[in-house]
C-alpha cells in the first residue's frame, strides 16, 4: 500500500520540476524536424531531395550528442546547412535548460526524501519473515541491531539522523537492515516501515527523546493493537502513561533495572555472574562473582540511578552519604547530604577516609571520571560503581579498571534483547530468586551444568516455537499419534547417546511456564523450550525438530530409510 503512494510522490515531484523543461525541448525538436522536412535539398539527377521525417531526426539526434555522423543520406543544400546552424544553437541551450532542471532536481530535498521513502518502502515489503521496527539508531539502537542481527532476527530502522542512517548502511550485518532518515512518530512513516505488515512482531522505542517515545507507542498500539510495544521511559509519569495503553506493552527503565542487578549483586553473587555471562557482558564467566562490601558508601550524584541505587544499597542495610549540587534530599533514606559539587573537600566532608564503596552516578562522564581518580588518592581500597554514558568513552572506563560500570544505554539495549529473543527468561529467573528452600542449590546446579555443557564457548539463549511452521517434523509426529519427549529433543542427533551441549531453562506449556523441564516432559503443539546452549547446537536442534529422519532416530534409535528404493528394501525385508 505504501509503494503506489511513494512512487505516487516521486512520480509528481518529477512532473513538477520537469515539465515546462521537457515541454520546451519537445517543442525546439518538434520546429527544427518539421522545417528541415520542407527546406529543399540539392538536385540529384535532375530531381530536387528533401529529407525524410526519419532522416531529419536522425540528423538532430546525433547532433545532440556531438558525434557528427556528416550530412546524410547527401550533402545539404546552403539553405539546409543555414537551417542547420540554428538548429544546433537552439538545441544546445535548451538541453542545457534540461540538464541543469535535471541537476537541480536531484538536489531537491522533497524529491530526495520521496525517493529514499519509495526505496524504504520496497525493501521492508520485500521481508517475509518476523522483524522489528527499531526507532532510534543511538547507542542503544546500534548495540540492539547488532544483537537481533547476530541472532537471526529482521530489524527495520527509523532515525531522524542522516548521519547514523548512513552509518547503518556501512555496517557489516549478516542480514540487510532497512534504514529511514524520518521522524518515527510521524505515522506515514511507521505505516513504511510495515507496522501493519503480518511480519511486525514489534515496535521498539528508544529515541533520546521520552515525549517522541510516549508518542511512538501510542501511535504503535492504535495502527495496529496486535503489534508488541517496548519503550524506553526514564520519567515516573511518562511509564504511567505507558502502562495504560494496553496490549504487550514492555517499559525499560535502565535505571531501576541496574537496581535490580545490584540487588542481586549483593545478595546473590552467583545469580550476577550468570546474568552477566547470558548478558555476553565483557569478561564475564560463571566464577567472576562480584562482593560489594557493607559498610559507608559515597553517592556522587542523587538523580535517577543515584535514587535507585541508593534505595537498593538502603534496603540492605548499607548507610549513604551523598554528594549532588541539587538539594533533593530524601530523609528516611540518606544519613548525610551535601549540596556542592564532588571534589576532594566535599568527598572529606562525606568521610571518604572510612567509606567502603564509591558511586560515580552523573550524567557526564569527564566528572565521573574525576570523581572516581580524587576518591582514589583520598581512600585507595574503595569499591567502585561508575555510570557511563557515552559508548565513545568505553576505552577510558576500562583503563580507570571500575569494579563495576553501569552504561545506559548497554542495559537498555541487553534489557530489550532479552524481552525479544527470550521472553521466558524472566519466569527462569524468578524462579531462581524464590525465596523458597533449596533455590541456593537449584542455582549452584544450574551453574554447574552450564559450566559442564558450554564451558568457555560463547553462551546463546534460543527461543523455540513447537509450531507447524517451525518445528515441521515434531508436529508430524504428534498428528500420528506419537510422544515426543523433551530428552529425544535434545540428543545429539549424531549419537543419540549423548546430549546436545545446551540446558533447558523453561518450557512453556498450555499457558504454564515449567522451570528446569524433566527430560521425560511430553512435547505438545504449541509449547515454546528457552534454552542456554552453543551455536552448534542450536543448528542441530533446529535440524532435529525439523527432519523426519533424525527424530525418527532420536526417539527410536533406529535410522528411518530415507530413499524410495530402501524404503522398499526395508518393507520387503520386514515382510520377510
Amino acid at each position: 500500500m505504501n509503494i503506489p503512494n511513494n512512487l505516487s510522490r516521486v512520480s509528481f515531484i518529477v512532473m513538477r520540476e520537469m515539465r515546462v523543461p521537457l515541454m520546451t525541448l519537445l517543442l525546439v525538436y518538434v520546429i527544427a524536424v518539421s522545417v528541415m522536412v520542407f527546406i529543399p535539398g540539392p538536385v540529384i539527377d535532375g530531381k530536387v531531395q528533401y529529407l525524410s521525417i526519419f532522416h531529419a531526426f536522425y540528423f538532430m539526434t546525433y547532433t545532440a550528442t556531438t558525434t557528427g555522423f556528416g550530412e546524410i543520406p547527401f550533402a545539404f543544400s546552403d539553405a539546409q546547412r543555414l537551417w542547420a546552424i540554428v538548429c544546433l544553437y537552439m538545441s544546445v541551450v535548451t538541453w542545457f535548460y534540461a540538464l541543469g532542471s535535471i541537476i537541480r532536481l536531484f538536489q531537491n530535498d522533497f524529491f530526495i526524501r520521496a525517493v529514499a521513502e519509495w526505496r524504504f518502502s520496497r525493501q521492508v515489503n520485500r521481508i517475509s519473515e518476523p522483524f522489528y521496527i527499531i526507532c532510534g539508531f543511538g547507542d542503544t539502537g546500534s548495540v540492539l541491531v547488532r544483537g537481533l542481527n547476530d541472532a537471526g532476527l529482521r530489524s527495520v530502522v527509523i532515525d531522524s539522523s542522516d548521519e547514523r542512517i548512513q552509518a547503518l548502511s556501512l555496517r557489516n550485518y549478516k542480514v540487510f537492515v532497512p534504514g529511514l532518515c524520518a521522524d518515527a512518530s510521524v505515522p506515514k512513516h511507521l505505516l513504511e516501515a510495515g507496522l501493519e505488515s503480518k511480519y511486525c512482531k514489534a515496535v521498539v522505542s528508544i529515541t533520546s527523546n521520552e515525549a517522541i517515545n510516549l508518542k511512538i507507542s501510542a501511535i504503535a498500539r492504535l495502527l495496529n493493537p496486535d503489534v508488541g510495544v517496548i519503550t524506553m521511559s526514564k520519567i515516573n509519569d511518562f511509564e504511567e502513561t505507558l502502562a495504560t495503553l494496553g496490549g504487550e506493552v514492555h517499559i525499560v527503565d535502565p535505571f531501576k533495572t541496574f537496581a535490580k542487578v545490584l540487588n542481586a549483586c549483593i545478595n546473590n553473587p552467583v545469580f550476577y555472574a550468570m546474568n552477566n555471562w547470558l548478558v555476553g557482558d565483557k569478561g564475564a564467566t560463571l566464577e567472576s562473582c562480584v562482593h560489594p562490601p557493607v559498610g559507608r558508601w559515597i553517592i556522587c550524584g542523587y538523580g535517577r540511578m543515584g535514587m535507585e541505587a541508593n534505595h537498593v544499597l538502603t534496603k540492605n542495610g548499607v548507610k549513604t552519604s551523598v554528594i549532588d549540587p541539587h538539594s533533593r534530599r530524601k530523609e528516611e533514606e540518606i544519613e548525610t547530604y551535601i549540596v556542592g559539587r564532588p571534589n576532594a573537600k566535599t568527598l572529606r566532608q562525606a568521610g571518604i577516609e572510612d567509606a567502603v564503596g564509591l558511586l560515580a552516578a552523573a550524567d557526564d562522564d569527564g566528572q565521573n571520571l574525576s570523581v572516581l581518580l580524587n576518591a582514589r588518592c583520598l581512600n585507595e581500597d574503595l569499591f567502585t560503581i561508575v555510570r557511563q554514558n557515552s559508548h565513545q568513552n568505553e576505552l577510558a572506563f576500562t583503563e580507570a579498571h571500575v569494579d563495576m560500570i553501569m552504561q545506559p544505554t548497554l542495559v537498555t539495549a541487553r534489557k530489550i534483547m532479552l524481552l525479544l529473543i527470550a521472553p521466558l527468561l524472566k519466569h527462569f529467573f524468578w524462579y531462581l530468586l524464590a525465596k523458597e528452600p533449596g533455590r541456593d542449590k537449584v542455582l549452584r546446579d544450574t551453574v554447574r551444568l552450564l559450566r559442564k555443557k558450554i564451558g568457555d564457548k560463547k553462551p546463546l539463549l534460543v527461543t523455540i516455537d513447537f509450531t507447524r511452521e517451525k518445528s515441521r517434523a515434531v508436529i508430524a509426529c504428534l498428528d500420528n499419534g506419537d510422544d515426543v519427549l523433551l530428552g529425544d529433543i535434545v540428543a545429539d542427533p549424531r549419537n543419540r547417546e549423548h546430549e546436545l551441549a545446551l540446558v533447558p531453562f523453561v518450557i512453556r506449556s498450555e499457558g504454564k511456564n515449567i522451570p528446569l523441564p524433566s527430560m521425560m516432559h511430553k512435547v505438545k503443539e504449541g509449547d515454546q523450550l528457552l534454552f542456554c546452549g552453543t551455536e552448534q547446537a542450536r543448528n542441530l536442534l533446529k535440524s532435529s525438530i525439523n527432519s523426519e529422519h533424525a527424530l525418527f532416530y532420536l526417539r527410536t534409535g533406529k535410522h528411518q530409510p530415507a530413499g524410495y528404493f530402501m524404503q522398499w528394501y526395508d518393507r520387503k525385508f520386514n515382510q520377510v
